[in-house]
């Protein structure tokens, strides 16, 4: 079981590095609970790529990670279009039996994590999947949980986050209202 996680709310929302303290120590507690050497971090672009990248060296990791670009996997690209960056995938080790950390910086719908497992599929069928978030703000239209998550958040509805990285290297979060 992963340690508590705090729940916040946007006027009390700390900083992204004590967002991401708390979920290095969830993640490292995962990692310790599954066999060694079959454990890979997966980052979904550009904010779990980010993150995944900072928890594989924080937690000294030597198995390869690997990234996701899942923007032809969801199912509304239809209706909300192409991202205007899209990256390719790189999964360099093979998927097949290996204990998936799938890593995002904010769950909500579920619709990205259904779209990531797509992709993870078409790799191959791992032994397991956990998903680590930086933030969950609940709106759950899939079931879909997170086992390590750096906080809870219940942003208005119309809000967003974004998750950006500094050049040294560190994490800031803001709220951006989707009102115009």
């Amino acid at each position: 079981m992963a340690p508590t996680t705090p729940a916040y709310t946007p006027a009390t929302l700390p900083d992204a590095e004590t967002l991401y303290g708390n979920l290095l120590s969830a993640v490292r507690h995962i990692i310790q609970s599954l066999p060694t050497g079959l454990v890979h971090l997966v980052g979904i672009h550009s904010g779990g790529a980010w993150l995944a990248q900072r928890l594989h060296k924080d937690l000294g990791l030597t198995q390869p990670m690997g990234t996701l670009d899942i923007s032809f996997y969801r199912d509304d690209f239809d209706k909300i279009g192409l991202h205007a960056q899209v990256m390719p995938s790189e999964i360099s080790f093979p998927v097949a039996d290996k204990h998936l950390i799938l890593v995002d910086d904010v769950l909500y719908t579920g619709r990205t994590i259904r779209a990531a497992m797509n992709e993870l599929f078409d790799y191959g069928r791992p032994a397991s999947i956990r998903l680590a978030v930086l933030v969950d703000r609940g709106g759950r239209e899939l079931p879909i949980a997170a086992v390590a998550v750096g906080g809870y958040v219940d942003p208005a509805p119309a809000a967003s986050f974004v998750l950006s990285q500094k050049e040294t290297g560190a994490f800031v979060l803001t709220i951006e209202s989707k009102e115009h």
